[in-house]
């Protein structure tokens, strides 16, 4: 029997950073991990094959609308299927190696398999019952499921079954037009399927800025995607490779069907915690089927802690990282924090949507004064040269003391143009001090400056 500070269960970003970050702090650490591969569904299922697809099918969108302006003359590229996958394949291979090398750098023991915890201070994985002055759950999550729709992952898919569908489908449904449904199908509709999306509520990107989500859905539109807004699937039934969708729309009760060879399920994930013996630890579980935590990660049980996705809060990788980072700290007795307020946002399309902090509809709600700052891109010289003009930055700032609330960002880079807004509300800037930060130009994150200045007395290039 092996005996450790800390186990963390779960090696997706949570529990492979949290388990480096207690290893550098001097604990002796394990990581359980029932896969052939760490990384969890991010790195083997998830953010990064995802995105490894959504680069492919970029490139193939440039050479096929914009190449031939740009004096780039010659027939675009065909796709070979077989070979984007064996890309996106080699891409995940390369990450979940690069694991394997920081656990043996900073000594974290793998434990391979499945966990149960028959105690507060073990973990059985297998046969073998392992000590833990510490244990940290991070399980992550799992695909929801529709009811009445079963999965088979070869018409009717999870976002698993889309990353490796054996060929590309001639029709997609998309049931969920949230981030999942929308980035997997702009990859199928760049590839050249014809794409509709099915959403129950009449609105894109449900908790996103409503003017953002707005323009997403024409940009997306001028794509080639289809929606279908405020409609309740009630069906969806296979045979001989292609499926029927049924759906009502909630406006009139209504009912349509439309066919396809593809169905992906994206209506959102729950927490994975199926096996650990929970219940019969004893641990609270919240109505959501999440792990109740306090503001330490640590549970109703002693000694056990949880972090990530199977606890409350957005399902996003950064943010099981950053808790993976604090209750590391906690543990090793030092202070670990993470702000809430200032959690990023990503939706990796093109042109990519990004947010943080409050939105305008959420301001209103707390009947919080307020004034908008608004830059779009059509404004900014690079955004024009590179063919990607489409969207703005809008920045929400207090009406009195000018510190920034959030700010939202549909456009070009949008994933990385929004940390320049996170930095600055971690440390309380105000609009103005953006306003005032030179910008190199031309670049971009102009436009960030732009739409603080216009928080003020105007954007210059508006």
């Amino acid at each position: 029997m092996a005996s450790y500070d800390v186990i963390f269960i779960g090696s997706g970003p949570g529990g492979y950073v949290g388990a480096i970050r207690a290893a550098q702090l001097g604990l002796r650490v394990a990581c359980v991990e029932g896969r052939e591969t760490l990384g969890g569904t991010c790195l083997n299922v998830g953010c990064i094959p995802s995105k490894a697809l959504l680069h492919a099918t970029h490139q193939l969108h440039e050479a096929q609308h914009n190449f031939a302006a740009m004096g780039l003359k010659g027939k675009a590229p065909s796709v070979d299927w077989k070979q984007m996958l064996s890309y996106k394949d080699e891409v995940i291979g390369q990450n979940t190696k690069g694991i394997e090398f920081l656990f043996k750098k900073n000594k974290v023991d793998w434990l391979k398999g499945w966990a149960s915890i028959p105690a507060p201070d073990q973990v059985k994985v297998g046969d073998e019952v392992h000590e833990a002055r510490r244990i940290v759950i991070a399980t992550g999550s799992e695909s929801s499921p529709l009811r009445g729709v079963e999965v088979d992952e070869k018409v009717v898919l999870t976002s698993t079954g889309a990353l490796e569908l054996g060929r590309i489908p001639r029709r997609m449904v998309v049931i969920g037009g949230g981030v999942i449904g929308l980035e997997m199908g702009s990859v199928y509709a760049r590839l050249g399927a014809e794409v509709t999306v099915i959403e129950y509520l009449d609105r894109l990107i449900p908790g996103n800025d409503g003017e953002v989500a707005k323009a997403f859905q024409r940009i997306l539109q001028k794509q080639g995607l289809s929606f279908v807004l405020g409609a309740a699937v009630q069906e969806v039934a296979t045979a001989k490779g292609k499926a029927r969708v049924t759906y009502a729309l909630r406006k009139d009760d209504s009912t349509h069907e439309i066919e396809a060879e593809a169905v992906l399920v994206a209506t959102g994930r729950r927490p994975f915690v199926d096996g650990l013996g929970l219940e019969a630890l004893g641990v609270k579980m919240t109505e959501r089927g999440q792990i109740a935590v306090d503001r330490h990660y640590a549970t109703s049980v002693p000694g056990i802690h949880a972090i990530g996705d199977c606890i409350p809060g957005p399902m996003l990788a950064h943010k099981a990282e950053d808790e993976g980072m604090a209750v590391a700290e906690i543990l090793a007795d030092k202070a670990g924090h993470v702000n809430y307020g200032v959690i990023p946002g990503v939706i990796y399309t093109h042109p990519e949507v990004a947010s943080v902090g409050e939105t305008e509809e959420s301001l209103k709600e707390a009947g919080h004064a307020y004034k908008v700052g608004k830059f779009s891109f059509m404004g900014n010289r690079r955004a024009k040269a590179n063919f990607a003009a489409d969207g703005f930055v809008k920045i929400l700032a207090d009406k009195q003391t000018d510190r920034i609330l959030g700010a939202h960002i549909i456009g070009p880079m949008a994933g990385d143009l929004i940390h320049e807004i996170c930095v600055a509300m971690e440390f309380g800037a105000a609009a103005e001090d953006l306003a005032r930060t030179c910008h190199a130009h031309p670049t971009y994150s102009e436009a960030v400056r732009e739409a603080a200045l216009a928080c003020g007395d105007g954007a210059i290039h508006a």
